[in-house]
């Protein structure tokens, strides 16, 4: 089994022992499953290439060939070029391909699977691309550590609304409960008094001879506006010397709650932009990183053609594969496809280029394989496998959107909350809703109703009524026949590139 199986039946390219265990399963059923199987059943079920590597004596094996899984699904033609020359630039043979695709065979929809790039560690190609990867990542080193920063202020930031949503909390059902009122009357005591510390606050008064009882007439008396303290207050039975104290504690504290209020507001207005800016920001870094990203990946050599026995650390060696998938759009469920792909073995020579003579160009000579594949697939088929190519190395995007995600989970709903009320727009997967159909009621005609309905019911089983049937707006999968004549489409077309490339360029043609 090859190390690609498992992806391609993640991708949905399944045999027919696979499409009758697979299919009934839902997705996240599916992917357990495939996670767990053996290496023999999972060669039941995929359905992978399997090509003709190299020929082996009978007399020792017992067999004329070996067959190895090659990670590409079950073409319906496949095509093998191997292409060498000394003096001739093997980047010739990819143009010519691509544009006799693209235009004798009218293939209009490209998309580049692969471009991975190697290169021997004495080389100088390898040196310069190592110089140039450097600055590359340099750049995303300090973009990872802004980003690292501003997620750790992230926590702060919601924290800080949560704190002041607590407050606000309080502060909204002031008038309404007396139990608010006493829990605003004991924050101000102990944040602006500063509690039993100052002398002069509710409970430093209270330790004085005559002001004992301060503490239990200051939050038992609940005044709501500054008009009203002198008029409640001096209706009490107490010595002026209490009730003036009182007064000036009840004044000062209304005043407080009152002025706060208005403050703890607009900070967290403030702090909701605030919000949002620095999501922003950290969105748009991201969106900067990632091409930087890119450019690492791309410039990475594959560990693959690094291990390879072609190439060798002490020659001027390079190796490079490239795929791309060609697209004829028809007006059918099913499009014909062919998948070209290239492996280069080249030696690069830097040579002054005539027109810059200060720029030196790579030209590359040396050994290519050219292989074409033939499918017919539909859109899904097509999408199922470009992604599966792209996971297929490893996701440098999926560093950052995870560390962002993981925060995102673990302030759990109170961001997208914040990030709503501030208006950042944060997508969701929609709820489903059940219907409950409601029965009327007639009140007192009721019971008459029920009986002309029951007649209803039992006419419309006597009589039945075809209605007519809406029209669901699924889209049929393609049937056989279809897949077969697109394919047959992609085979013909693949023999004609094939073809004429060879008699092009004056090689052996039957």
């Amino acid at each position: 089994m090859s190390e690609y199986s498992k992806g391609l039946l993640e991708a949905e390219f399944w045999s027919k022992a696979g499409k009758e265990v697979l299919e009934p399963k839902s997705k996240k059923e599916r992917k357990n499953f495939i996670k767990n199987l053996s290496n023999k059943k999972a060669e039941l079920y995929v359905d992978e290439e399997e090509a003709e590597i190299f020929k082996l004596q009978p007399k020792f094996e017992g067999k004329f060939g070996s067959y190895q899984r090659t990670g590409y699904p079950s073409p319906a033609k496949r095509h093998k070029l191997v292409f060498e020359s000394a003096n001739a630039s093997v980047e010739e043979i990819y143009f010519w391909i691509l544009n006799y695709i693209r235009t004798d065979v009218s293939y209009p929809k490209l998309h580049k699977i692969t471009d991975i790039f190697s290169a021997s560690e004495q080389s100088a190609l390898w040196g310069g691309a190592q110089s140039r990867m450097k600055i590359q990542q340099d750049t995303v080193s300090q973009y990872f550590a802004a980003i690292g920063k501003m997620v750790k202020d992230l926590f702060q930031i919601v924290r800080e609304l949560r704190i002041i949503d607590e407050r606000l909390e309080i502060y909204d059902k002031w008038t309404e409960l007396k139990s608010a009122d006493i829990t605003l009357k004991g924050l101000y005591i102990d944040l602006v008094e500063g509690a039993s510390k100052n002398p002069s606050s509710v409970y430093g008064l209270a330790q004085q001879v005559g002001f004992t009882i301060l503490p239990d007439l200051f939050f038992n008396t609940h005044i709501y506006e500054l008009k009203d303290v002198d008029t409640i207050v001096d209706a009490m039975k107490y010595n002026n010397s209490v009730k003036n104290v009182l007064k000036r504690k009840i004044m000062s504290y209304i005043n407080w709650k009152l002025k706060t209020d208005k403050e703890i507001r607009s900070r967290r207005k403030f702090q909701l932009k605030y919000l949002r800016q620095h999501w922003s920001v950290i969105k748009m870094y991201m969106d900067w990183m990632k091409p930087y990203l890119r450019n690492i990946r791309r410039m990475q050599m594959s560990e693959k053609h690094i291990e390879s026995v072609d190439i060798v650390s002490a020659f001027e060696t390079s190796m490079t594969e490239i795929e791309f998938m060609a697209v004829k759009a028809t007006h059918k469920n099913v499009h014909p496809v062919i998948i070209a792909t290239f492996v280069f073995r080249t030696k690069p020579e830097l040579s002054f280029q005539k027109d810059q003579y200060a720029h030196k160009g790579p030209v590359h000579v040396g050994r290519v394989e050219m292989e074409l594949r033939t499918y017919g697939w539909s859109d899904q088929e097509i999408e199922n496998y470009r992604k599966y190519r792209r996971d297929e190395g490893i996701n440098m995007f999926g560093v950052v959107d995870n560390s962002v995600k993981s925060a995102m989970d673990a302030l759990g709903e109170e961001l997208e909350n914040y990030l709503e009320e501030a208006g950042e727009p944060i997508e969701k997967e929609p709820k489903e809703t059940k219907k409950i159909k409601k029965r009327m009621n007639f009140g007192m005609l009721d019971p008459f109703i029920s009986i002309f309905k029951g007649f209803g019911e039992l006419f419309g089983a006597l009589i039945p009524i075809s209605l007519p049937e809406k029209k669901s707006k699924k889209i049929s999968k393609p049937s056989s026949e279809e897949k077969k004549s697109a394919s047959s489409t992609a085979t013909n077309n693949a023999w004609l590139v094939y073809k004429h490339y060879k008699k092009a360029h004056k090689m052996i043609t039957w």
